[in-house]
């Protein structure tokens, strides 16, 4: 065996009781390697088309076991990043998985040069093999160990910032602590809250700078061995887009600086009017109403309970869903001194389940995170169970956030659960917040077009291309004099641009078309429901464009698509009477 990860009886793993239960082992991935050689033989010499099916349901059941640990490696070292034995794991598995790459080099291209690729096409569609030819495109053992030292600088940014903390108000608070009180009622703790994580992130800023410089001249080097001139349209294809590209992606931007930025901009005069300031500045912006905002009202258990009562009630197809969360425990949720920044949704590959990492702080962001990466993970648990190819059952990042977003809206009218006479200002907030994140988005965006394309930039050069790119996307953003956060040193909190090269401009394509879908609700709620289940059920088994078509979705870089389908959101927000 590779690993012991699970008892087996009669072949069939047991399923573990919780992801606490789950034994980790060590991969040995020089078993891995031959493993995958011997099933490369075997699709070689398939006899017929049902004996190469065979082989690739084997050869994919059995890397779901090395991909398991892989991800329960990951997730504990994410929830304690000072965990040494995780951390050293960590660094093994990051180091050692790019050797299979030859090995699944091979793999692929005997799979398209299969005389049964024609019938497995016929049975499964032909997605497979775009998805095979892309990884031959931009993954070759020329960049193994480059690979391996990405893995590391990611890993390096991680820990620098996971050990970020500072006494405020009796509290040790990392980067998410410090947010909660960024949106306290008394604009003085606000204030003082703020120039506490200002000076956080000012005290790793040299650190920061020269890890992403590094990041940059590396990627480009991995591009250019790759064949490519630059690390853009490498990197579009290692994100699966193929039906758009950076010319594309500006044109977008353009739209919403266009159409959502101007909206924003009054939407944030209305809230400094409610607030009763002359001038908002940064630390005002998540603070929506006087007397404070909506809050949940209760700790990680009565979170999780209200949302269990919510996916009960929104579709028996939720309720199934988040009631196998709870029994087996696929979260870890609350924040915690030396745990990584963020939420995300993973999966734990054998047992084809997702998992949910973030991290509470005691805001709405809770409640956020119970429906975003819910809908990220109910997706997974959906597609999980209908689509047998593993590769097929996730779609590309764009398609994926319209799980997610679509999700925040779709558990509106339950919100009293977690709100309760707050519930409205939540609602109102969340909207607001939604809107006003896509400008940042695209700023995000542009921020990395520009140092991708100019990889000699210093740390000075950054901070000014991201304090021109506040003006033209943001230009309501006022730091109340903060020297480094004025001179454009806010970038850097955005952990996408270390760690996920060019995913979060998925945000604000994801972001036009759950807008769609909560205008669509608002019409015909079952009908709404259901375009996105069949969304959810889907997985990838199309291309970005299709799949919008299927879901009856708009394609969002159509001219006028961002306007139209922010339309509705708007008219919501004006008669809201807040």
């Amino acid at each position: 065996m590779l690993y012991c990860l699970q008892l087996q009886r009669k072949g069939r793993s047991i399923p573990l009781k919780t992801f606490a239960e789950i034994p980790y082992c060590r991969p040995d991935y020089k078993a891995v390697a031959e493993m995958l050689s011997s099933y490369t033989e075997k699709l070689k010499n398939a006899a017929s088309y049902e004996e190469m099916r065979q082989v690739f349901f084997e050869r994919q059941k059995a890397m779901r076991e090395p991909a398991t640990m892989a991800s329960v490696c990951m997730i504990r070292a994410d929830i304690n990043t000072a965990d040494p034995f995780y951390a050293e794991e960590k660094k093994f598995i990051n180091r050692e998985q790019p050797g299979l790459i030859a090995y699944e080099k091979a793999w692929n291209q005997a799979l398209l040069d299969s005389p049964y690729r024609k019938d497995f096409s016929r049975e499964f569609g032909d997605r497979v093999f775009v998805l095979l030819e892309n990884q031959v495109r931009t993954k070759d053992p020329a960049i193994s160990q480059d690979l391996v030292e990405e893995s590391l600088l990611v890993d390096e940014y991680s820990r620098a910032v996971a050990g970020c903390s500072v006494e405020f108000m009796g509290k040790s608070c990392n980067f998410y602590g410090l947010l909660a009180f960024m949106e306290h009622p008394d604009r003085q703790v606000r204030k003082a809250a703020f120039q506490q994580w200002s000076r956080l992130y000012e005290g790793v800023a040299d650190k920061l700078d020269d890890i992403l410089g590094r990041m940059v001249k590396l990627r480009i080097r991995m591009a250019n061995k790759m064949g490519f001139d630059g690390y853009i349209p490498y990197i579009y294809l290692c994100r699966g887009r193929f039906d758009y590209g950076a010319e594309q992606a500006a044109a977008f931007r353009k739209q919403v600086q266009e159409v959502i930025t101007p909206a924003v901009a009054k939407l944030r005069q209305a809230q400094a009017q409610r607030l009763g300031i002359d001038k908002m500045h940064y630390y005002d912006e998540n603070l929506y109403f006087p007397e404070g905002n909506s809050d949940p009202h209760g700790d990680k258990e009565f979170m999780v309970a209200a949302a269990r009562k919510m996916y009960a009630e929104l579709s028996p197809e939720t309720r199934e869903f988040f009631d196998y969360m709870v029994e087996h425990q696929l979260f870890d949720l609350e924040t915690k001194p030396g745990k990584r920044l963020g939420g995300y949704c993973s999966r734990i590959p054998n047992e084809r389940v997702p998992f949910i990492f973030s991290n509470f702080n005691g805001t709405s962001a809770d409640t956020d995170v119970l429906t975003h990466e819910a809908g990220h993970a109910f997706q997974a648990y959906t597609a999980g169970k209908t689509i047998p190819i593993d590769s097929l059952c996730n779609s590309t990042s764009e398609i994926n956030e319209i799980h997610s977003m679509s999700m925040e809206t779709f558990t509106f009218p339950w919100m009293e659960l977690f709100f309760g006479e707050g519930a409205d200002k939540y609602r109102y907030a969340h909207l607001v917040d939604s809107l006003a994140c896509m400008p940042y988005m695209c700023a995000v965006d542009e921020f990395q077009h520009r140092i991708y394309e100019n990889p000699e930039m210093t740390g000075k050069d950054y901070r000014r291309v991201w304090h021109e790119l506040e003006r033209k996307y943001l230009p309501w953003r006022d730091y109340d004099g903060n020297a480094f956060l004025e001179e454009g040193g806010f970038w850097m909190q955005k952990q996408h641009i270390f760690m996920y090269p060019f995913y979060y401009i998925d945000y604000a394509l994801a972001q036009t078309c759950a807008f769609e879908f909560y205008t669509k609700m608002l019409e015909n709620r079952d009908a709404a429901w259901n375009d996105y289940l069949k969304l959810c059920r889907s997985g990838g088994m199309r291309g970005y464009f299709d799949t919008l078509e299927y879901a009856g979705l708009c394609n969002p870089f159509v001219p006028g698509s961002v306007a139209q389908s922010v339309s509705g959101v708007l008219k919501v927000l004006e008669s809201s009477g807040f």
